[in-house]
């Protein structure tokens, strides 16, 4: 182990000195950021092909450099906008800078109401009629080498034009145009299909007499924190996909990156030859997914609560009456399986399906996914395909619960013999210890054998549990009765006796909400209850009161988890109980379930105070 780390320690040291090395002899081109720009922001292009290291340096101005914010409020508000209509999304692009400020999903709205607005992905700055959430949104722009005027390029304030197209759908694209007077067109086509998936290429017409280099770039930025319940088995923040390899960094994790000295920024620069960049939340997402070799920035602006990703694109060149085109991708939608796994297989975009938060146990979640995906296909209601599912993982890993359970039969045969055992022992451990192995010898039994199937389980449901928690089909959908949203906890409450009297129940979040407890939390309490009165109470009394009071600590825990989630433990549950107590019958040992729950009544005599 000292040998490992003095290894790590000299590769680490040898790093640090050839990125000294490097950066001493080989420093990158400096250029000036955008004119009026409110933070200083300057950071390094990747090292394509064609471009040496000196040569691909850039600035990325931030995403809202030069707009005030009252200057954002008016000029957005009076600023032309091109509509957005798809299958799946509606909303509109601001001719001002050319930002997708303004999108939402068709699909999904954000309570069950009929008159509930539609799921807001992203939103203008400024207070304007548009802005119903907190700004997020994407842009879009060029960027200047050395010796280039900042001010002959299109910035957050210029106003682009529409030369074709007047509806951005799925058969119609766009064309934003912009001349700078001096030589130099800029267009912009963007097009959309049929999902979430926007295609962005940028070009630059150069009518000049000299060659020019400047660099494209994309920025999707987040204004403070989404309100939303973040729990820690679940990732959200910033995302992307590293040659290959997924990283992610909460938001709090964002604001703790070390500036970058000349810039004054928080950044986290990777330089990829593909890949992707953005941030999710549980069930959508925001993304970059540029054509090629790109610097990918995650950023904290302090000054301005500002979240970034930033693809960065190698510097170009661009000859006297030619012209330079840059693509990128821009994924805006809801993150559903299918449309996911189309763009990775299809469309080509490397990992894209591992936007979704798998989790630890990756291997068991995704094929788990597949086939709930495939049961609420074919059953066409997602309550009893969770159901459905549960019992096909019950039957999958019975083996190992079958042994469990004759384990703990087997036990429940020696318990006479183990009593005996303790009162011939008396305080003597070693020979009660001793006296118990040669028992297990002498009958073939291995306590460990009723643990270790239990704890070959775990990983199994953790990976069931974590597949129900991410999949955006519960979202809003109805399983029997009372329960219409199975991403949401049951809305009955104990409280006005589940709707019969004339008061509503507290809202998730207050105080009373975990008193408030719904028919499906009630049911799992009842259903652990149960499933534990298969065995008789522990002897020692403070166990026994921890074993009791344990299934109804649980119920009011989980009863203000999703319905999805709850449903999946009470089927779990019963599935447990009714293996359990049949396979115990068939070896002989029947669970004394009903002297079990009478015992658990009955007032237990006080201890004798000893004198």
């Amino acid at each position: 182990m000292d040998n490992q780390n003095k290894n790590l320690i000299l590769a680490t040291v040898l790093s640090a000195l050839v990125l000294f090395v490097w950066t001493y002899f080989f420093p990158a081109e400096q250029v000036a950021p955008p004119q009026g720009t409110t933070v200083s922001d300057q950071a390094a292009t990747p090292t394509a092909p064609n471009v040496t290291p000196t040569e691909s340096a850039v600035a990325a101005a931030t995403a809202d450099a030069g707009l005030t914010e009252a200057a954002t409020q008016s000029e957005l508000a009076q600023a032309p906008r091109v509509s957005v209509e798809t299958p799946e999304l509606t909303g509109s692009i601001s001719l001002l800078g050319g930002r997708f400020d303004d999108l939402s999903l068709k699909s999904y709205k954000e309570t069950l109401d009929a008159g509930s607005p539609l799921v807001r992905l992203l939103a203008p700055t400024g207070g304007t009629e548009l802005n119903a959430a907190k700004p997020y949104y994407a842009v879009y722009g060029w960027l200047p080498t050395a010796g280039l005027d900042p001010a002959l390029l299109p910035g957050p304030r210029t106003l682009w034009s529409v030369e074709s197209g007047s509806v951005l759908t799925p058969d119609t694209p766009i064309t934003l145009l912009w001349d700078n007077g001096a030589g130099l067109i800029f267009r912009r086509e963007i097009s959309v299909d049929a999902d979430f998936m926007f295609t962005v290429t940028q070009s630059v017409e150069n009518t000049t007499a000299t060659a020019l280099r400047l660099a494209p770039y994309g920025i999707v930025a987040r204004h403070g924190i989404p309100e939303t319940n973040r729990v820690y088995v679940l990732h959200e923040g910033a995302v992307r996909m590293s040659d290959g390899e997924l990283q992610e960094i909460k938001y709090d994790n964002v604001t703790d990156i070390d500036p970058v000295e000349s810039e004054g920024q928080a950044e986290k620069i990777a330089v990829l030859e593909s890949g992707w960049a953005g941030f999710t939340d549980k069930y959508w997402m925001t993304t970059l997914i540029p054509s090629g070799a790109f610097t990918s920035v995650v950023k904290y602006v302090a000054g301005a609560d500002i979240y970034q990703t930033e693809a960065r694109l190698p510097v170009m060149d661009v000859p006297a009456g030619a012209t330079a085109t840059a693509q990128t991708r821009l994924f805006a939608g809801a993150k559903e399986w299918e449309a996911i796994k189309r763009y990775e297989e299809e469309g080509g975009i490397d990992g894209f399906i591992d936007s979704i938060d798998w989790g630890w146990f990756y291997f068991l979640t995704k094929p788990m996914f597949q086939l709930l995906h495939w049961l609420h296909g074919a059953i066409g209601n997602m309550g009893w395909a969770i159901i459905a599912l549960t019992v096909i993982i019950k039957a999958l890993v019975f083996p190992l619960a079958r042994k469990s359970y004759i384990s703990m039969a087997k036990m429940k045969e020696l318990q006479p013999e183990m009593e005996k055992l303790k009162e011939a022992a008396g305080d003597d451990r070693m020979k009660l210890q001793q006296g118990m192995m040669e028992l297990y010898k002498k009958n073939k039994v291995n306590p460990a054998a009723g643990c270790l199937p239990i704890l070959l389980q775990i990983p199994i449901f953790f990976s069931l549990y974590k597949v129900i928690y991410v999949t955006i089909e519960l979202y809003h959908a109805p399983w029997i009765g009372w329960i219409k949203d199975l991403s949401a906890p049951d809305p009955t409450s104990i409280l006005n006796l589940f709707g019969l009297l004339p008061f509503a129940t507290p809202e998730p979040g207050s105080m009373l909400f975990m008193l408030s407890l719904g028919v499906l939390p009630i049911l799992l309490g009842v259903s652990m209850w149960f499933q534990q009165k298969l065995n008789p109470a522990p002897t020692d009394q403070t166990q026994a009161m921890i074993f009791a009071w344990m299934p109804w600590v649980f119920m009011f825990m989980l009863g203000s988890f999703a319905s999805g989630l709850v449903l999946y433990w009470i089927a779990n549950n019963t599935i447990t109980f009714i293996q359990q107590y049949t396979i115990m019958s068939m070896h002989g040992k029947r669970p004394e379930l009903f002297d079990n729950i009478k015992a658990g009544f009955k007032k237990k005599p006080a201890e004798p105070t000893k004198k």
